[in-house]
Formats: C-alpha cells, structure tokens, sequence
C-alpha cells in the first residue's frame, strides 16, 4: 500500500472515505476534524454528543458529496491513550475499509500529530491489511493502494522516512508472519533456511548455513539430539548484518525454530497440535529483525542464529534417559523430550560466545507454563543482566509488545541439577518457565543476556487481546519491539 503524507484542505482529495479517530467524552472538535463536520453540516458534532466512543468503536456517516464516507473510530479514553491504541484502530480501520472493496482512503491524524503516532498508523495500516491466504482458492477482495494522512505542515516535513520506517518494520513483521503461518510441509528446516537466503541477496545481509554433518564436529549435540526422529536434516542458520564498523562486538539473536513439534517420544495431546507449526516463530522473529535492521540501517553489528529442527517420534528419535552434551561441554539428563527447544538454544547459544558479544537476546515459544503465568497478553522475560532487561521492558511499553519479568534465582537453577549429568532438561511443572530459563543460563557464559518466551504471544490464542493488527495466526511477536530496542540501544560499559 502506498502511504503519503497530506495537507490540504480536507474538501480537495478524492478518497471515497475519510477516517479519523475520536476519544471517549470527547465534545469538542479540532483541525480538520472541524472541516469534516461543516461537510457533514455537522452530524459529527451531533453522532459524538450522542454516544461514547470507546476503544475500536466504529461509526460510518454517509455524504453527497465525493467523499461517500467518513468513519469515525473511537480511541477510548485520552488519559490512557498510547500509541498503540492508534496502532489497533489502523488495522482496523484498514480492515473495515477492505470490506467495503474500496482502493483508497484518507486518516485524520488530529489527536496529536507526532511522529510516533505517524509511525504506529502506519504500522497498524499495514498490518490490518496482513492476510495469510496463500491456500485459499476464492478470490481476493480489491487490494487497499493507497492511505493519506492528513497531518500539519510541520509533521508533514518530517513525516517521509517515519512513514517508510514503519512500513519496512510492518512488512517484516509480515514475513515473520508468514514462516510462523506456514505448515509444515512447506516450512522444513531446508525451507527455512532458503527463505533466510533470500535476505544474502539484498547484500547487507550475510546468511550461512551449518549442515549437520558439519554439527557433529562442532559439538551440537542438542540440535542433532532433537532432529534424530526426522527424516528432514537439521538447519543452524547465521545472518550477520554489519551497520557498525568492523571488530565492533555484535548483539546476537538467537530464535528457536522447531518446524514442527510432536513433542517426540514424550508426544503431545492431539487437541491443537496442529498449532505447533508456530514452534518456528522464534527463529521466524530473528530472520524478521535482521532484515528489517538491515533495511533501516541501523548502526549496530547484529548476529543472528537461528538452529532448525523437526522434532518427531520417529525410529531414531532420543529418548527420555539419554544424555546430551553440548557445544560447550556441558551434559544434561534427558527426562522429556517434549523439552526440545531448550536443548537446540542451548547449542546457540553457546555458539553465540564465539562473537564477544555485547549481549544475547533469544526469542522463543519455550514452555506452556508461560501462558498459564502470564496468559495471551504479555512474553516472559528472564535474563541475567538488570540494564539489558530494563531496556527491553522500555520497549516493550512503547511498542505495545508486553513483557513481564520474571525472577531468575538461584533456588530454580538448583530445581534442574542431575544426578547423572550436570543438569537435566526439566524439574516438572513448578515454575516451569523460569526452570526452562536457568537451564539455558548455562549456556551464555558472563555475557548480558536476555530470554523472552512467547509462548503465549507468538499466534492468538483463546485469550489473545483483540488488537486492530492482529489477525487470526501468527502475530509476528517480537520484531517491533527488537527494533524499538536497537534503535535506543547503547553501550552497556
């Protein structure tokens, strides 16, 4: 979709409808909104007297005139607007605009006219307009082209790069998107690891593959442990982005990407397995941060490390008893094999050391106890790095991408000490989340380090909140909130 910034008389444009977003109790009309409501010989003014706007509430005035339709959004209450609320209402805005099959229209931008709601309307725009229907065999409904956006002269003269910042970060948090959606059939390790090739084409990205021969000699006993029940070949994918100068210390990412979890010898309940194609979104994250870092140019050398595996219940597959030892040496006691993800992170992220870097961040679905923590509304943080935890809680209150930290004790890394290794794979049910945590702290050395589980964000699920942008799947969890946090990011000494 094609996104302008506009300032002219609002009577002057051509879009077949106009939008703008009204707060809750709001009486009193501003800017172009004013004009709006002279056109419609004010019945703006009279529908806003005559109801509450509440958050996502929308209301469709019809005109003689050439612009057919003004729709009016409501943004809830002005004391606890964010962001992110405007971000919601685009998508759905955008979302309502085609089912009326209408090409284009025009956004009123009136409540403020910062440039951090310019780029939240054009991230929600772009993302409401998000579809996944690569399967679907009936015809689509006529593609959105074009969105205006009235905005003062001032905003206006600003507006151009916020406006192609927020679409570079929308479309890849689309791709991120897609690799989640994908079944898979059409998403295998192999698969994967040819779409993160595509991004060695644009040249600011280098993207390598370590195949699994190539793992045995480096030690990955964790990857070429879980892959062992497929047919399909494990994948260790590397992107390296340089946007700062060469020998400078990277920050690394590292992104689970389990393209299907069965749950091996330890299988899952059938009832939504089939959900767990999104056992990827990890390492779908990862592959969408770097190139939308390389995109925006952000001035930071970034490693991306994304190990891919099936993990099936096949002849060959690891068993609960085995044990595992790993890039770095360390062993751990296999007690279910369902505790996959921890043991292929555990692998990059000790590969990760070779880097120096400046800190490590992993994304990863990495245990149900997350949502039974903390729902659909918010990724669990643990790390053990005060500074790098904070900055991502700051983030994540400007993104509107939520996390809750969680504490990382010594008493949950004694929960997962073997008596046969030199830990196992998981303590059982209690505190879930953080035992998964303390395990993959064995693996990161002294560095600054991050886990952020989004187990229960990465796809909507039963109590997933209703946001404009998010459509049914894969919710691409992570990458506006990575980017928010690279482009604030400095020097931890």
């Amino acid at each position: 979709m094609r996104i302008r910034g506009i300032s002219v008389p609002f009577d002057q444009v051509n879009y077949p409808l106009v939008s703008l977003g009204i707060f809750e109790g709001e009486t009193k009309l501003k800017g172009v909104s004013i004009a709006i409501d002279n056109y419609l010989t004010g019945l703006l003014s009279e529908i806003i007297a005559s109801k509450e706007f509440e958050n996502d509430r929308i209301s469709i005035l019809h005109s003689r005139g050439k612009i057919r339709r003004i729709l009016a959004i409501g943004l809830g209450k002005k004391d606890e607007y964010t962001p992110d609320v405007l971000r919601s209402a685009a998508g759905k805005v955008t979302r309502r605009v085609r089912e009326l099959e209408l090409t284009s229209f025009g956004f009123v931008l009136d409540q403020s006219n910062s440039l951090e709601d310019v780029q939240a309307l054009v991230e929600g725009s772009e993302l409401g307009l998000y579809n996944f229907d690569k399967y679907k065999s009936s015809a689509r409904k006529p593609e959105v082209k074009e969105m205006g956006i009235f905005l003062n002269k001032r905003t206006l003269r600003k507006s151009r790069d916020i406006v192609a910042k927020g679409q570079i970060i929308a479309r890849s948090v689309a791709l991120t998107r897609d690799l989640s959606n994908l079944p898979s059939s059409d998403c295998t390790p192999s698969i994967l690891s040819s779409y993160s090739m595509k991004l060695n084409k644009r040249g600011k990205v280098k993207v390598k593959v370590i195949e699994q021969e190539q793992m045995r000699t480096l030690g990955f006993g964790g990857v070429l442990a879980v892959a062992r029940g497929s047919h399909e070949p494990a994948k260790f994918i590397i992107l390296e982005y340089a946007g700062d100068k060469i020998g400078r210390s990277p920050i690394v990412l590292v992104g689970k990407a389990v393209t299907f979890d069965s749950g091996g010898i330890s299988i899952k309940p059938s009832e939504k397995m089939n959900e767990m194609k999104h056992d990827k979104s990890g390492g779908a994250t990862v592959i969408g941060v770097i190139k939308a870092a390389a995109e925006l140019k952000i001035p930071l050398n970034l490693v991306g490390l994304v190990p891919a595996t099936e993990n099936l219940p096949g002849g060959g597959a690891y068993k609960p008893g085995d044990v595992v030892r790993f890039h770095n040496g360390k062993t751990a006691e296999i007690l279910n094999t369902d505790a996959e993800g921890r043991l292929i992170l555990a692998d990059a992220l000790a590969y990760a050391q070779r880097y120096k870097p400046q800190a490590i961040i992993d994304f990863a679905t990495l245990t149900g106890a997350c949502i039974i923590a903390l729902g659909n509304v918010a990724s669990g943080l643990m790390g053990n790095h005060p500074i790098v935890s904070q900055r991502i809680l700051d983030a994540a209150d400007r993104t509107g991408e939520r996390v809750w930290e969680l504490p990382l004790w010594k008493e949950y890394k004694d929960q997962i000490k073997s008596d046969i290794a030199d830990i196992k794979n998981t303590s059982g049910r209690a505190g879930g989340t953080i035992t998964a945590a303390a395990f993959l702290s064995n693996f990161v050395g002294d560095y600054p380090w991050a886990h952020l589980d989004i187990a229960g964000t990465a796809w909507t699920q039963d109590a997933t909140p209703n946001r404009g942008y998010n459509q049914k799947g894969a919710t691409g969890v992570g990458v506006r909130l990575a980017i928010d946090l690279l482009h604030n990011w400095k020097p931890l000494s």
